[in-house]
């Protein structure tokens, strides 16, 4: 009687293999499957105790399970604090806006908020560069704007997003109104933690220059800033940031290229709303 082959069990057992973090967390369910979100998290956080998975997996994973039941209101940048573009205003009244904000993408609207025209791509305004001479139209590079509710889910809008290949969608409340807007980033960062990049705002991006005697000026710059970099003395007593004391100088809320000389400068109101100035441009005098 002739022996029998030696088993593949047995060649493994003579070669062990090193598993990977994926398949010991696997392994783990094989006695204890979970019955609940709540208990495949807890499965999860015990592996990460037990060093089959590091942080930074643990909480890639625990933002993917999130997604899955968060909806859109809960992470939306709300109405009052989207940047819109009005459809009748013209290069000059909107680029302070684009400029300050470094966004990419602006919903752009007709009378009021809720009514949206469509999506602005900052870099379809490139060509404005090369062809200044030639008519231009908000409404002919507008692209459309996908409209969502609040209620939807966030696993289910990513993969919208993927799929329709859009980056923003504005979210509307049961009423039809604009209750504000979501982006594929928002998402991500759910799962992944903050994404920074180059635009984001540091603390040395208040005020920037635009020729020897010419800076842009964030109206929130605080006024200690503000004087370290101009070598100024503007009194920090009654304000704490620039645009208060603009303000102050002013009398009243200042609108789109209004001018008031202040010390050794002249401040001119690159963008403000009916509430708060937010960008100016200020020229050292003499």
């Amino acid at each position: 009687m002739s022996e029998d082959p030696p088993s593949s069990q047995s060649n493994t057992k003579d070669k062990p293999q090193e598993r990977s973090w994926i398949d010991k967390l696997l392994n783990s369910f094989t006695n204890n499957e979970p019955q609940s979100r709540e208990e495949l998290l807890d499965i999860i956080k015990e592996a990460a105790s037990n060093k089959l998975l590091d942080d930074e997996a643990l909480e890639i994973i625990e933002g993917a399970l999130s997604v899955s039941h968060l909806q859109v209101r809960e992470i939306m940048i709300p109405r009052s604090q989207m940047v819109v573009i009005k459809q009748d205003e013209t290069p000059e009244e909107f680029l302070p806006k684009i400029i300050e904000s470094c966004h990419s993408r602006f919903p752009v609207i007709g009378d009021s908020i809720d009514d949206v025209r469509g999506i602005l791509l900052a870099k379809d305004l490139l060509p404005l560069l090369l062809n200044r001479e030639q008519a231009f139209t908000l409404e002919s590079i507008l692209r459309p704007a996908n409209i969502i509710p609040e209620s939807k889910r966030l696993n289910v809008l990513l993969k919208e997003f993927r799929e329709k290949r859009y980056h923003m969608a504005i979210v509307i409340d049961e009423y039809g109104g604009i209750s504000g807007l979501v982006t594929i980033e928002d998402i991500l960062e759910e799962i992944v933690g903050e994404i920074e990049d180059e635009t984001d705002d540091d603390d040395d991006d208040f005020i920037r220059r635009v020729s020897d005697d010419d800076f842009i000026v964030k109206a929130l710059t605080p006024i200690d800033d503000f004087n370290a970099f101009f070598d100024g003395d503007i009194d920090d007593s009654d304000f704490d940031t620039i645009g208060g004391i603009v303000m102050q100088a002013f009398g009243h809320m200042p609108s789109r290229n209004e001018v008031v000389e202040l010390k050794d400068f002249r401040f001119r109101i690159l963008y403000a709303d009916s509430r708060q100035i937010h960008l100016i441009r200020v020229t050292k005098l003499g």
